[in-house]
C-alpha cells in the first residue's frame, strides 16, 4: 500500500516513519513524502498516480493549501483517496473537506492506531 504524505512540517516525516516502522519494514506500507501541495502534484505527475492508494494531506500549508491540493487531486485522479489532516478539526473545516471530496478527516495530534485502521479499511475498498 503506497501512501503519499503531504505536510510542510519537516518533522512529520520522521514521526510517520517511526510510527509505521513495522509496516514499512514488512512491506505493508510504502510512504512517499511531499512538503507542499505543488511538490505532491509533481510526484503524482512523475509516478503512476494509481500506484498510490491514499494521500494524507495537511490543510494549512504555505502556498497551495491542502484544500487546493484536494481539489486538484479529485479533478485529475477522482478515484484516489484523500484524507485531510489538521489540528483545526472544527466542523467548518471538516465540512469543507467533505464538500471538496475528502474521503476522511484525521485530527492532529494523529492517533496512529486509528489511522492504521483507517488505512486498512481504505485498502480493502
Amino acid at each position: 500500500m503506497k501512501v503519499l504524505i503531504v505536510d510542510d512540517e519537516v518533522d512529520v516525516k520522521d514521526l510517520f516513519l517511526q510510527q509505521f516502522r513495522k509496516e514499512i519494514k514488512t512491506g505493508v506500507i510504502s510512504t512517499v513524502f511531499a512538503h507542499s501541495g505543488a511538490e505532491a502534484l509533481e510526484i503524482l505527475a512523475q509516478q503512476e498516480p494509481l500506484d498510490f492508494i491514499l494521500i494524507l494531506s495537511d490543510i494549512n500549508m504555505p502556498g497551495m493549501t491542502g484544500f487546493d491540493l484536494l481539489k486538484e487531486v479529485k479533478e485529475r485522479f477522482p478515484s484516489l483517496k484523500v484524507l485531510m489532516v489538521s489540528a483545526y478539526g472544527d466542523a467548518a473545516n471538516i465540512e469543507k473537506a467533505k464538500s471538496i471530496g475528502a474521503d476522511g478527516f484525521v485530527p492532529k495530534p494523529v492517533d496512529f492506531e486509528l489511522l492504521k485502521e483507517s488505512l486498512i479499511n481504505i485498502s480493502q475498498l
